[in-house]
């Protein structure tokens, strides 16, 4: 179909067009979109997130990227489209926004780890089911981060105290508790040792996203593991 194309110019349908086809065209646009007008197809809105959400996704795509405290509130504000006045309703404090954006995260990697865990068939599947969970989860690209948001606020906030410091501390907990509870049916009495191994593996696949080396660091990573655990197995 031809229509007009210039600016100014109306779009209007070619002449090659029958008049049937012409006076359908014509009846179409002056259609209403009104609910009690003669046009009867479906109209779909699209709602934009409450307030607390958007700031909570503003976060998540700005602070583990570009510095939790070298990102100014102001940035934050525009990113979700609210005012200062709603960030302080919502969280009282920029690093309340931290630890809640944090919190959601450790909550949605568990989620993920324990889908993993549960789809594993034996006990070296449910070990290195992190590297699976891991490959999951940056794929979803729900919460996108060049690496760890974790580490990366680890890195930034040292000594953290109050939520960013207990959420910190509940991602560490959760790795290094789960990894012995899974090495211990593959290690026995060393199995502090082998989860202290794959988390180094674990870890290092992460850093590995942020030097941009190797091409498959998850790959590496399970393969570290898988290694340490079947020299365990072996002793």
């Amino acid at each position: 179909m031809h229509w007009g194309g210039g600016t100014g110019e109306p779009l209007v349908p070619s002449p090659v067009q029958s008049p049937a086809l012409q006076n359908a065209l014509y009846a179409n646009s002056k259609r209403s979109f009104w609910k009690d007008g003669p046009y009867t197809g479906a109209v779909t809105t699209v709602q934009r997130p409450p307030a607390r959400l958007r700031l909570l996704q503003a976060a998540d795509r700005v602070l583990f990227d570009r510095g939790i405290r070298t990102t100014p509130v102001d940035e934050l504000l525009r990113e979700a489209e609210v005012s200062a006045a709603t960030l302080y309703t919502h969280f009282g404090s920029k690093d309340a926004l931290v630890a809640e954006t944090l919190r959601v995260r450790l909550a949605d990697w568990q989620a993920v780890w324990d889908q993993h865990i549960v789809a594993a068939g034996d006990d070296m599947a449910r070990l290195l089911a992190v590297f699976d969970a891991l490959n999951s989860y940056r794929g979803d690209r729900r919460h996108p981060s060049r690496w760890c948001a974790f580490l990366a606020a680890a890195t930034e906030v040292p000594d953290a105290t109050g939520e960013i410091g207990e959420v910190l501390a509940a991602d560490t907990a959760l790795l290094t508790d789960r990894l012995l509870h899974l090495s211990r049916p593959l290690a026995g009495a060393r199995a502090q040792d082998l989860a202290d191994e794959v988390l180094v593996a674990y870890g290092g696949a992460l850093a590995a996203f942020l030097r941009g080396y190797p091409q498959s660091p998850i790959d590496v990573g399970r393969r570290l593991a898988r290694s340490a655990a079947q020299a365990h197995c072996r002793s």
